[in-house]
């Protein structure tokens, strides 16, 4: 979809290669074991690698859902246009506005983290120091902010350098993890079983949790308008991304199983990474996998920001909020406004995190409320695959399980977890994660009032797009290449 009053975003700016790139930097594999594993230790303790392995289950069905959809509809607001094209606009608009408040959350979850990574190489008594490691991780924040701003070249030749120290390091602790001696506990095979959950209710903590550590791969549907091919290649690179984090949760959330005791755990759990590298390689591991905790914390800022941007941007361009949003800059080709904004509130939210305690508290609340509004919007974003194909279902087998019951079961899944985490979170998450979603109604129902074409959308529907809208000739027929190779019953 272009951009119809004015400039567009840079479109071809990226190719299958540097989708997958963003893809992976967007989980953040490195962060999220470093943030988030005391957290998950927290809440479901040895039943942590099984927390992922089932919650990869229903991701996949929601990446699922992504890629069928991205082929019929290329739109930076992703499941904002494509719940409110078939599901209802006002779920649409829930839908980009829960990844908005999300993102924004995490500008604080991330960046925190990012400062405190940074002081733990020169101090480590530093990194406890939450004011300081606020006023380091806003510079970070900054930085990538004018990354982001540079346009999308610029932002993936970045993410190229970070990302790629990033995962060699993490691919060398995961052989030491192997070749390792003198664990604390052994590997026992019921880790990945349903045994050490604490029943339903604890389950359903976990998986909240571990969705968390999955988030973020989903930036490749945002910047589908800056992507070559990318009716095919934004699916695609959303499912690599997913296998190759998936691997790496596991691996270190075992090693950590195996490697640390509960007490070093808990002891350390803004910092679980850099205490496992300690044990993997005395003297220079904690420091190199603190380094790649601060790299992956500062790419998964930027592929944060992308998201949070362009859905802002496809908000402004259809007047569903301020239409300043949806201007794009003259030399770059990116959302300026929506970039200056997003940075002005994130900054406001960094000085006001400092009265909410330390990094590891601010982490947790913030983790479990982010888990709460990606649940919505990956579930909706899963209904809305089923309606978009109703029609294509019955077509095949392959049409009917990945682009019906696959995702249908990870919408239903995100559904169920975030109903039954609502019984187990903290007050201050809930209300974190809660009213966030529900501030959200003020915008809605204000640009409803005021007319928005975006209420009175276009129904998507997969068989009609493809056998009538894409046609031969013209800017239609130039999108239908991308349906090059897919099945020909489409």
């Amino acid at each position: 979809m272009s951009n119809s009053r004015g400039r567009g975003l840079q479109a071809g700016a990226l190719g299958t290669f540097d989708t997958v790139v963003m893809a992976v930097a967007g989980s953040a594999p490195a962060y999220s074991l470093a943030a988030t594993t005391a957290v998950l230790v927290g809440a479901v303790g040895l039943a942590s690698p099984a927390a992922l392995l089932y919650c990869l289950i229903p991701m996949l069905g929601i990446a699922l859902a992504f890629s069928y959809l991205s082929r019929i509809d290329v739109n930076a607001g992703a499941s904002y246009s494509w719940v409110g094209r078939t599901l209802h606009p006002f779920l649409g608009f829930l839908s980009g506005w829960a990844l908005v408040v999300s993102a924004t959350i995490f500008m604080v979850a991330g960046s925190l983290p990012a400062g405190s990574m940074t002081l733990a190489l020169f101090d480590a008594s530093l990194a406890e120091d939450t004011a300081l490691s606020t006023v380091v991780g806003a510079g970070w924040f900054v930085l990538m902010l004018l990354v982001v701003l540079g346009g999308a070249r610029l932002t993936v030749r970045a993410q190229l350098v970070m990302s790629g120290v990033e995962l060699a390091l993490l691919a060398l602790f995961a052989v030491l993890a192997v070749l390792h001696t003198g664990d604390a506990r052994p590997f026992d095979w019921s880790w990945l079983g349903f045994g050490h959950f604490d029943g339903v209710s604890g389950f359903a903590s976990g998986a909240l949790i571990a969705a968390f550590y999955y988030w973020g791969w989903d930036v490749t549907s945002n910047l589908s308008e800056e992507t070559r091919d990318s009716r095919r290649t934004t699916g695609l690179a959303g499912l690599i991304g997913v296998g190759v984090v998936f691997l790496l949760f596991e691996v270190f959330t075992i090693a950590v199983n195996v490697v640390l005791s509960s007490r070093q755990i808990h002891a350390n759990e803004a910092n679980v990474l850099a205490v496992l590298g300690e044990e993997l390689w005395p003297g220079w591991g904690g420091k190199l996998l603190v380094v790649s905790v601060m790299l992956s914390t500062i790419a998964t800022l930027e592929t944060t920001l992308i998201q949070v941007t362009r859905s802002l941007f496809a908000m402004g361009r259809d007047r569903t909020m301020p239409s300043a949003l949806g201007r794009v800059h003259r030399t770059w080709n990116t959302p300026w406004v929506a970039v200056t904004v997003v940075g002005g509130v994130a900054l406001a939210l960094f000085i006001a995190s400092n009265a909410l305690g330390t990094v590891g508290d601010i982490l947790a609340n913030a983790i479990s409320a982010i888990g709460l509004q990606i649940s919505v919007y990956y579930g909706l974003t899963g209904l809305a695959v089923v309606v978009a194909y109703r029609r294509m279902l019955l077509k095949s087998v392959a049409h009917f399980v990945l682009g019906g019951v696959w995702p249908l079961l990870g919408a239903l899944f995100m559904f169920w977890v975030f109903v039954e985490s609502l019984g187990e979170l903290e007050p201050a998450a809930i209300a974190i994660g809660i009213g966030g979603l529900a501030a959200g109604l003020v915008p809605m129902l204000w640009y409803w009032r005021r007319g928005s074409d975006y209420y009175r959308p276009a129904k998507l529907d997969a068989a009609r797009t493809v056998r009538a809208d894409y046609v031969p000739g013209g800017r239609a027929g130039e999108q239908a290449r991308g349906y090059e190779g897919l099945p020909t019953d489409f």
